[in-house]
């Protein structure tokens, strides 16, 4: 097994004192040797972090231990060196900025299906209820460029704040649709999931752990290409590797 464990997590939930919370983290990230990055906000934590994996695993242990991040979830995935330069800890006004403050997915999220029913959907073409199915990406467009689900719909957007307006735009002609919204680990579709819903997309949903959690108990079923990741591995393959660096964009774009 490669050495360097990988982990991305987020937790809506309500936070205070996050100076203070912020430089506890900090302080125990780095007696773990961990790097990476953790936003910390009012609504949540979001964070990529790597490390040997008894240390992170215990860093993990001891923030579960705060009932706050009690049910933190991680996507897991491993390297061969620390794709991290250093650790940093930010603090911001949102995990994801969308600018709907009405949008809060700690008071109740959106509803999510399990990668293993996805597959059965897209294996089928339809919902339980025979409804089409129709994969929604949420994802700015150069990460589309990586790789996304087959067919799926992307509006090339170049940040998050633009999802809304893209997706009412084409809420008529996808009324009798059954929508599922993806991204990288999940967590602007606990957004996009709600908005989806508030403007009465009744049939949607949210693929739960996102594209990471698809390919780690499903692998490449009805997926192309790699999935961006916000750190030095640039993307990762369906099996969790990092791509080749012939296939590297950033090199073509250098070249």
């Amino acid at each position: 097994m490669k050495p360097i464990l990988n982990i991305a997590a987020y937790l809506f939930v309500s936070l205070d004192n996050l100076t203070e919370l912020s430089a506890k983290i900090l302080d125990e990230c780095n007696s773990s040797e961990l790097k990476g990055t953790i936003l910390l906000t009012g609504e949540g934590i979001n964070m990529f972090l790597a490390g040997s994996e008894p240390k992170l695993r215990g860093f993990l242990n001891d923030l579960r231990q705060d009932p706050r991040f009690a049910s933190l979830q991680t996507k897991d995935s491993w390297s061969e060196t620390q794709p991290f330069k250093k650790m940093l800890v930010k603090i911001k006004n949102e995990i994801i900025r969308m600018n709907h403050p009405a949008i809060r997915p700690e008071e109740g999220r959106a509803n999510f299906i399990t990668p293993k029913k996805l597959q059965e959907w897209l294996d089928r073409g339809t919902d339980d209820l025979g409804r089409p199915v129709v994969m929604v990406d949420t994802r700015n467009a150069f990460e589309v460029e990586y790789g996304t689900f087959e067919n799926a719909l992307h509006f090339n957007i170049e940040k998050f704040t633009e999802f809304p307006d893209a997706i009412s735009a084409h809420k008529d002609e996808l009324a009798d649709k059954t929508l599922v919204s993806f991204c990288t680990g999940g967590i602007r579709c606990e957004k996009s999931g709600l908005y989806m819903r508030e403007i009465g997309m009744q049939h949607s949903y949210q693929l739960e752990g996102g594209i990471l959690k698809y390919f780690e108990e499903v692998g490449s079923a009805h997926y192309t290409g790699s999935c961006f990741v916000f750190d030095e591995r640039e993307a990762l393959e369906p099996n969790l590797d990092t791509i080749p660096l012939e296939r590297s964009i950033r090199k073509k774009q250098i070249a």
